[in-house]
């Protein structure tokens, strides 16, 4: 699962890094993105060689739906099964996009307590959720764009905190993800595995990250060892 992750670079380095651009969409650095909240999110333009940057909505509405009460559920996908399951099957053949990220977090339980956990890939960089994405109608005629990312078996790094890990794609498998001529869901599924290891870090943080209210720099510091024993064992 992936339930809260980062992105802490700025609106034209992320554009820089993906070779995408945007129109008016605007973007801060954010160090606690949460479920239901506008992020960025990247497509290939189906006319033009051009990947696009937008914002969708963290939680997926699938078209068909009646109401979007199930997006704050749909914020991840199981990889192996995405390509049968009704909400996600069109989507991961005709509508796929990568979600960028410098970090992600998650939750390690000890007794009554849960110590939060952020992890990187090669020391902090920019890398990139595998990411499924539809569009809903409201009842007022307008049109909502969310977004999911997938999840996979945890490497070597997640496992000791978390059974699922977000799917983070390799840079050179970038093209063929975004391509939207590509169709063939079983080559697809193919890119989908868990991010190598020796590539991944993780580090305990603050709990300061369990409130969506708190969004800055000091929810993915490195937490002193003497808070977390403190908490742990009081």
């Amino acid at each position: 699962m992936c339930g809260r992750y980062r992105l802490s670079r700025r609106k034209q380095l992320v554009e820089e890094y993906f070779d995408s651009v945007s129109g008016d969409e605007d973007w801060n650095p954010r160090y606690n993105i949460a479920p239901t909240q506008p992020v960025p999110v990247i497509r290939q333009n189906p006319k033009e060689p051009i990947r696009e940057l937008s914002l969708m909505r963290w939680g997926l509405i699938p078209s068909w739906s009646k109401d979007p009460s199930s997006a704050a559920k749909m914020i991840n996908a199981r990889s192996e099964t995405a390509s049968t399951k009704p909400a996600f099957r069109d989507a991961l053949k005709l509508r796929r996009c990568v979600i960028p990220a410098d970090g992600f977090y998650e939750w390690k339980r000890d007794g009554k307590t849960k110590q939060p956990f952020c992890f990187e890939v090669n020391q902090g960089q920019l890398f990139a959720f595998a990411g499924l994405w539809d569009r809903w109608k409201d009842p007022s005629g307008n049109w909502i764009k969310t977004c999911l990312i997938l999840t996979t078996a945890p490497n070597a790094v997640t496992e000791s905190v978390h059974d699922r890990m977000p799917v983070i794609l390799n840079p050179d498998n970038y093209d063929l993800w975004l391509d939207p001529g590509m169709r063939n869901v079983t080559a697809l599924s193919e890119l989908l595995k868990p991010c190598d290891a020796r590539l991944m870090r993780c580090y305990p943080v603050s709990t300061r990250i369990n409130h969506v209210a708190n969004d800055d720099e000091e929810c993915s510091a490195l937490a002193e060892l003497a808070q977390i024993q403190n908490r742990l064992f009081p």
